[in-house]
């Protein structure tokens, strides 16, 4: 899907009185070198007219007004009473399945405390254009992801009380996930949870940041690429909320095809087998590792850098043992690994042998 970059919008959530639009100076800002490319033009994949061109100021719907930028992101661009806007890529695969899955999710009626977790949508509506339809999605304000909570302190670490609230956490959303809304989520990593804002000053701020120091912008075309602005630092952080639903999938069946982030990937998505909601248990023991220790568990790439199932593969073998021989009998994919890969597995066992807890609680996913 196209991960969203974060605008910061007006809008309110109930009926009252229209407030008069915000003014924004269109004069005093840095005007960047057009030429140099910056935030979403970095990414491999960027089209310009995939993109909706938001600028700061332009209302929705006459109710959602862009205040200023948070971010960027992969695949579509996000704009935050504060509501956060994503506008997805035009005609975007991944952001008609993000809107039916938020559809489902609020049909949902249940008490499940894990559902508070996942990320809600407060609306739902389209950009027409002559080139096709760019979706957007209303959410509630959400502030720093886990990646960026994580990459403040100078271990770049979580602290085990902050670890097990937050795995807590994760746990109870997918729980609710997997057994009453009947959702595989598939791309669980930081930059995908985030928490919630308990501290409303630090979206005021950013709001009179935009309005006293404009965020500085190139002009291409008919286009206006802005630099982010971050959010202000708060030691009142919400409770850790799961987002980005653009590879979701529907129903607690099999399914088939590449799914996760790559070092993430589950055994039976690497071996090309059938998964299902399972995958996600794994997902969330893997970036465990990540949160708690200075390094990836399973890096995956050959000499080159490259990715590579075949590394993937023997640095689990390493940790973990050979996967049982009922799996690798069910996978044509595993014929095409011999053992060949000790140099790899030698490397991974002297890596990871003194990690004993993370590995105990890895060999109890993978045995789930």
């Amino acid at each position: 899907m196209f991960r969203l970059s974060r605008r910061l919008l007006k809008g309110p959530l109930f009926q009252r009185a229209v407030s008069p639009a915000r003014q924004y100076t269109q004069s005093n800002f840095l005007l960047l070198d057009s030429t140099e490319k910056i935030e979403e033009e970095t990414l491999p994949w960027y089209s310009q007219e995939r993109f909706y061109p938001v600028k700061i100021g332009e209302i929705f719907q006459s109710r959602y007004q862009v205040v200023g930028k948070l971010g960027f992101g992969a695949y579509s661009t996000v704009q935050h009473m504060y509501v956060t806007l994503k506008v997805c890529e035009r005609d975007s695969p991944e952001g008609i399945r993000e809107m039916e899955v938020y559809g489902h999710l609020k049909a949902v009626k249940t008490r499940h405390g894990g559902a508070m977790l996942v990320r809600s949508a407060l609306n739902a509506f389209q950009i027409g254009s002559p080139k096709g339809n760019y979706r957007c999605l209303i959410h509630p304000p959400l502030g720093i992801s886990l990646f960026d909570f994580r990459n403040q302190p100078a271990a770049k670490v979580l602290p085990e009380n902050i670890l097990k609230l937050t795995l807590l956490h994760l746990l109870l959303a997918l729980d609710f996930l997997h057994t009453e809304a009947g959702i595989v989520h598939t791309d669980i990593q930081e930059k995908n949870i985030m928490f919630g804002i308990e501290d409303n000053s630090i979206l005021t701020d950013f709001e009179e940041g935009e309005k006293s120091n404009p965020s500085p912008r190139k002009i291409v075309g008919d286009q206006v690429i802005y630099a982010s602005r971050k959010l202000g630092r708060t030691k009142h952080h919400g409770r850790p909320v799961l987002c980005d639903f653009g590879q979701a999938r529907f129903g607690l069946t099999k399914y088939c095809g590449d799914i996760q982030p790559y070092i993430y990937r589950a055994p039976e998505v690497l071996l090309r087998m059938p998964w299902d909601q399972k995958v996600d248990i794994w997902n969330v023991a893997v970036v465990t590792w990540d949160l708690f220790q200075k390094g990836h568990l399973f890096y995956a790439r050959d000499q080159n850098k490259q990715n590579s199932d075949s590394h993937h593969l023997a640095e689990m073998i390493a940790l973990l043992r050979p996967p049982p021989k009922d799996m690798l009998r069910q996978s044509e994919y595993a014929s095409e690994f011999s053992d060949s890969e000790d140099a790899s597995m030698a490397t991974g066992r002297e890596r990871i042998g003194k990690k004993s807890v993370i590995r105990s609680m890895v060999e109890v996913t993978i045995n789930r």
